[in-house]
C-alpha cells in the first residue's frame, strides 16, 4: 500500500507550485515549430513524358531544396484525374507542407489536373494561381499564362499547379516560393492556436 502524504505547512504547498512558462518560452517554441523543415511532393502528370524533359524531377527539387524544401518524393502519374487525386491524397495523408503539380495543366480533353485538385481542397486561394499566370505573362511561358492551374489548401498541405514546360517550372517556381511559405508559417500558427 502506498501512503501519499498530504500537504501540511505552506512550504510543503510552495513545493508542488510551478511557474507559468515565460512569455519567451512560448515565443521559442512558436519560432521552432514555423521554422522547421518544410517537406514537398512533386506529382508529374502525363501521358507521356514531361515537355520540360527526363530530368524535371532533378529541376524542381533543386529549385525546391534552394528554397529550403525537402523533397519527399516524385510521383508520375498519367493524366487520370483519379490517379492525380490519389497522388495528391498521398501527399496531403504523408503531413507534407507542399504538394506540386506539374502538367495537365492545359485546355486538352485529358488536362485534368485543375479539376483533380479542386476536389481536394478545403480553401482555395486564386493570388497564387494569378500571380504565376501573371510572371508566366511578363517572361514569355505563354503555357504558364494559359494555364488552368489552381493553388488551395487541404489541411495543412498547401498543393499547387504548374504548367510543364521548363520556362514555366522556372519561373512558376521563382514567383510562388515565397508566398507558399508565407501559407506555411499561418497554417503553422493556425495549428499552434487549436
Amino acid at each position: 500500500m502506498t501512503k501519499h502524504t498530504i500537504p501540511t505547512s505552506q512550504r510543503d504547498v510552495d513545493a508542488f507550485d510551478f511557474e507559468e512558462p515565460s512569455e519567451d518560452f512560448f515565443k521559442a517554441q512558436e519560432s521552432t515549430h514555423i521554422d522547421a523543415p518544410r517537406c514537398a511532393l512533386i506529382v508529374l502528370v502525363s501521358d507521356h513524358s514531361v515537355r520540360s524533359g527526363k530530368d524535371t524531377d532533378r529541376l524542381i527539387a533543386e529549385l525546391l531544396s534552394e528554397d529550403n524544401f525537402k523533397v519527399d518524393g516524385v510521383v508520375e502519374v498519367s493524366k487520370s484525374k483519379a490517379e492525380i487525386r490519389k497522388a495528391i491524397e498521398t501527399g496531403v495523408a504523408g503531413g507534407v507542407d507542399l504538394v506540386l503539380t506539374v502538367g495537365g495543366t492545359g485546355v486538352g480533353p485529358r488536362d485534368l489536373t485543375p479539376e483533380a485538385t479542386r476536389d481536394m481542397l478545403d480553401k482555395n486561394v486564386p493570388g497564387i494561381a494569378q500571380a504565376i499566370r501573371s510572371s508566366g505573362l511578363a517572361c514569355g511561358a505563354v503555357d504558364a499564362c494559359t494555364s488552368r492551374g489552381i493553388c488551395g489548401v487541404s489541411g495543412s498541405t498547401v498543393i499547387v499547379n504548374l504548367a510543364d514546360s521548363r520556362s514555366a517550372i522556372r519561373d512558376g517556381m521563382a514567383t510562388l516560393t515565397p508566398l507558399v511559405h508565407h501559407l506555411i508559417d499561418e497554417l503553422r500558427r493556425a495549428s499552434m492556436d487549436v
